[in-house]
């Protein structure tokens, strides 16, 4: 099977993923100058033009494939304006997440552009390749966020197995070694978030990249505080207090058959917020993201060091 590098014709088989409020243009330009792809959610732009306008500036500094990752649930209101955007302004791909993705993979290959699924199982995998995905991004336990429920290994197998198009490895790689591990499990390459975050050129709070640091992996638990859906995040002072299930609001909010329609736009809304202050006011509330690959990051580090330390042969 084709590997990543080539299929998007980049030096190495390495997407700097998407992650909300925490990547940025400039992120991905220098992923793009050091031989990797990166992408951007579609989320951190709330302001009519601005996901344009963000896509056209990366495609001014670099001809190199980057993407943006989009959600196409209902739980996300932006979902035809972001569409429109990046129709419009056509990246190299867009990953799918939290939903069918059949209406964006057709408006997508009509420009060109393709399309890669966030999955969890082989179930919805095989549903996204009969649609026409591009390549499967498989979120496996270990991922930061919004994380899987099978290993790499279960999962890779599982998919690689099965399904006919790329599948690209999402969680538990940090290092040059990781990834090489993933790649001998079959697959088409890897997509890397949480080492990232530490690093000079990351717009988040020092206290969220020094949080990365100071804790290990047994330090990462999972919430559905944030939008519903588990969520890997670092167990702070402040989440231990909090908890990690949901109160009682948002229990009223699943569970009442009037909200229920709404419910996930009202969660994914409260956890937005949420995940704000913890990029960028950090406080003693503070919710941060991260992977248990947050065991391989001892320093900040340039962004550029990073990449070629990952991808060095």
């Amino acid at each position: 099977m084709q590997t990543l590098d080539k299929f998007l014709g980049i030096d190495y088989p390495v997407i700097m993923a998407p992650m909300f409020l925490v990547s940025t243009p400039e992120m991905v330009k220098i992923a793009l100058d050091n031989g990797i792809s990166g992408a951007i959610p579609a989320m951190n732009y709330r302001k009519e033009g601005e996901l344009k306008k963000a896509i056209l500036d990366i495609k001014a500094h670099s001809s190199k494939s980057f993407g943006i990752n989009l959600i196409v649930n209902k739980s996300n209101t932006s979902y035809k304006k972001q569409l429109r955007e990046i129709l419009d302004s056509a990246p190299a791909y867009v990953i799918s997440s939290l939903g069918n993705p059949k209406e964006l993979i057709f408006e997508a290959h009509k420009q060109g552009i393709k399309v890669f699924c966030d999955v969890v199982d082989l179930k919805y995998a095989k549903k996204t390749e009969d649609l026409g995905a591009d390549a499967l991004i498989a979120v496996n336990s270990l991922a930061g966020g919004h994380s899987g429920i099978y290993t790499p290994q279960e999962l890779l197998a599982s998919l690689t197995a099965n399904c006919k198009i790329p599948v690209i490895n999402a969680g538990g790689v940090a290092t040059n070694q990781d990834l090489k591990r993933v790649m001998s499990l079959g697959a088409a390459g890897a997509s890397i978030g949480t080492v990232f975050i530490a690093s000079e050129e990351c717009s988040v709070s020092d206290d969220y990249k020094n949080a990365l640091i100071k804790y290990g992996k047994a330090d990462i638990v999972m919430t559905t505080r944030l939008s519903g859906a588990p969520t890997s995040v670092i167990n702070t002072d402040y989440v231990r207090k909090v908890g990690t299930k949901p109160n009682f609001l948002e229990y009223l909010i699943h569970k009442n058959t009037f909200l229920k329609k709404s419910a996930k736009s009202i969660i994914t809304n409260m956890g937005m917020k949420k995940l704000q202050n913890a990029a960028f006011n950090a406080t003693y509330k503070t919710f941060w993201c991260a992977s248990v690959s947050i065991e391989s990051v001892k320093k900040i580090r340039p962004l550029a060091e990073i990449i070629q330390e990952i991808t060095k042969n």
